[in-house]
């Protein structure tokens, strides 16, 4: 695929890589990873102000600077090469996606607020039973006066602990699976009723257990149509898929780098590995899963624009691609450094264990198949 950046896009590209790699260096990420908070606001708020990048995909008109989902895909892949932590993906992605496509009254401001840096958001999606079915909800918002009353309990909330603010599914009406009566709410984690339990996951990042008990939400609370929130929530899902993919794309040239500078240094019977024919076949495949990773994030980008159906199809094949990739290419490598590679000191491990998490992220390869097949061919499928 034959796919040129404008000059700005590649600036943005240039002066983010020239941060990372001067501020953002694998032992930096060690101690942010380690430490109490987990992140660094220090980072967060340079990303705001020195590199200007959390405005980057958001209009003119709206604070930012005009550009889009390329941008992000630019930005995200640059996060993946340094395994950045901070909450780009919830905040700027996802929340902001919801803000773009929502019609919500309160967009501008909270925009305002993402571009400053001042303003977290993590997404509160999945609920121990629901799987992949954005749909199965047991967190209810109930109408009380002119507001709503929210309980419930959200798992695995990625960047929970960072966050500001709480973009919540819940169901206003209808059944437990129902596509009807989904909607969603943009929450203020500091409310009453808000009780969170905090953690690392394997892969450096922090989330949280997050229930609602009894939280009052105002009427200016709901992002979208009350009951017919779930087309939004598939089209912002759709996005942060393609996000995560170049995020990916990242993460898979670093292991693949990693594993070719390795396999010149390692030797065995006097000779370096990377003269062993068979481990020279097995680095052109990952190599290969690599390209076929670009080309598909590439393609589900630009189909980010399109209507409902093409969107999701070209998602669904793209996360499928990328996740195999993910799997061969993280394995491969773990398997050429052998039992070292899972060592903390060694970045490789880190990479892999992205890279395992991503594979299973909004969707495993199992689910993304069958959706494409499900859009490709209907009930035939």
């Amino acid at each position: 695929m034959d796919f040129n950046f404008t000059e700005e896009q590649s600036m943005v590209r240039d002066t983010v890589a020239s941060f990372l790699q001067d501020k953002y260096d694998f032992e930096t990420r060690r101690k942010i990873v380690n430490s109490e908070a987990g992140w660094r606001q220090d980072y967060w708020k340079a990303f705001a102000e020195e590199l200007g990048i959390l405005g980057a995909s958001f209009s003119e008109e709206l604070g930012g600077l005009g550009g889009g989902a390329i941008d992000n895909m630019i930005i995200m892949e640059e996060f993946g090469k340094a395994l950045v932590i901070e909450p780009y993906l919830g905040t700027v992605v996802i929340g902001g996606g919801f803000m773009k496509h929502s019609g919500y009254a309160g967009a501008a401001s909270v925009i305002e607020g993402i571009v400053a840096g001042t303003t977290t958001i993590a997404f509160a999606y999945a609920e121990p039973q629901g799987r992949y079915t954005w749909q199965d909800l047991k967190t209810t918002a109930k109408k009380d006066g002119s507001g709503y009353v929210l309980n419930g309990h959200k798992a695995v909330v990625v960047g929970a602990p960072f966050a500001t603010h709480l973009v919540v599914t819940a169901r206003t009406g209808g059944a437990q699976r129902d596509a009807g009566g989904v909607s969603v709410f943009l929450v203020d984690k500091s409310l009453p009723g808000i009780v969170t339990r905090d953690y690392p996951t394997v892969d450096g990042n922090r989330a949280s257990e997050v229930y609602f008990e009894n939280v009052s939400l105002p009427v200016d609370a709901l992002i979208g149509q009350e009951g017919g929130g779930l087309p939004l929530v598939n089209q912002v899902i759709d996005e942060a898929v393609a996000a995560v993919g170049a995020e990916a794309v990242g993460v898979l040239r670093k292991l693949h780098e990693g594993t070719l500078d390795y396999a010149k240094q390692r030797k065995q019977f006097g000779t370096a590995i990377s003269n062993f024919q068979v481990l020279q076949h097995r680095m052109v495949d990952m190599f290969i899963e690599l390209e076929q990773a670009v080309s598909m994030t590439y393609m589900a980008t630009i189909k980010l624009s399109e209507g409902e159906d093409e969107r999701a199809k070209a998602v669904s094949a793209a996360k499928v691609r990328i996740g195999r990739a993910c799997k061969f290419v993280g394995q491969n490598a773990i398997q050429i450094h052998g039992g070292m590679g899972m060592t903390d000191e060694l970045a490789i491990g880190h990479y892999f264990k992205r890279a395992s998490l991503i594979e299973g992220l909004f969707g495993s390869v199992d689910h993304h198949l069958r959706r494409y097949e499900s859009l490709s061919f209907g009930k035939a499928a």
